[in-house]
């Protein structure tokens, strides 16, 4: 009987004018709530600076390396720097629940009700991310500096080091929601499991193409540490789509 349930919204029909002011709004609420994690972010700035450079210590096996500051006003910029990637990430249940919010009116009244999963699982997955990219920071790390011979003077700048991380951290981030993405295009009927499963060749090298675009280091092993998982994911999605469409046949049958 489930299946016979049309997608509706909560007023019904939106007109594309109706959905552009609902995407604003919930862009504006999400950029609000990076806005108060920024400033958050500012106060916890000494706790996730020593957590940042925890990686290239490692690395050049000094507990008390220090990054390099050029200019007068790099410290200032660098506080704002990590404050703003601080906000993006500790808002990241919230813009996981906007964007439930934006598509869930298109979604079957018993799909809806899986928002606070939605947002969990989402939370759960930036965390691993970031997590797997912070234990191969430096091995990263180490592949880059002996890269380039033994004659270079390794001293990093602080913003771009740090910029360098944070991109990582969200690169693996935002890597790591690949799996809900998949999920949300069934759902939403855009892609099915078969398509998915016919097109796993040409998935794995735009999986692999995907990630040394948005990963920032360009060595082998944050390219295979991210590469895997998400390609792990696509699989997952697939059999996500074959345990739906079987419970989607039991719900008619009976």
């Amino acid at each position: 009987m489930a299946e016979t349930e049309a997608p509706a919204g909560s007023d019904g029909h939106m007109t594309v004018i109706e959905h552009l002011t609902e995407l604003r709004s919930r862009l504006i609420r999400s950029a609000i709530a990076i806005a108060i994690g920024a400033v958050v972010g500012w106060f916890l700035y000494f706790d996730v600076i020593d957590f940042i450079v925890e990686p290239y210590c490692d690395t050049l096996g000094d507990a008390n390396c220090t990054l390099r500051v050029d200019e007068p006003l790099e410290a200032l910029s660098t506080r704002m720097l990590v404050a703003g990637y601080i906000g993006v990430g500790l808002a990241v249940p919230v813009w996981l629940w906007q964007a439930w919010r934006f598509v869930s009116p298109g979604l079957y009244p018993h799909e809806r009700r899986h928002g606070i999963t939605f947002v969990t699982l989402g939370v759960l997955l930036f965390a691993m991310g970031v997590s797997l990219a912070f234990w191969t920071m430096p091995r990263a790390l180490e592949f880059l500096i002996d890269i380039g011979g033994p004659d270079l003077v390794t001293e990093f700048r602080a913003e771009a080091y740090i910029k360098f991380t944070i991109k990582m951290m969200l690169a693996f981030g935002l890597g790591f929601e690949f799996p809900l993405v998949l999920v949300f295009l069934q759902i939403l009927g855009i892609v099915s499991y078969q398509m998915l499963a016919k097109q796993r060749r040409l998935a794995l090298v735009g999986i692999v193409i995907l990630v040394a675009v948005i990963t920032p280091s360009g060595d082998p092993i944050s390219l295979i540490a991210l590469a895997g998982p998400m390609y792990l994911f696509y699989e997952a999605a697939i059999v996500f789509g074959i345990l739906r469409q079987r419970r989607k046949r039991r719900a008619v049958s009976s």
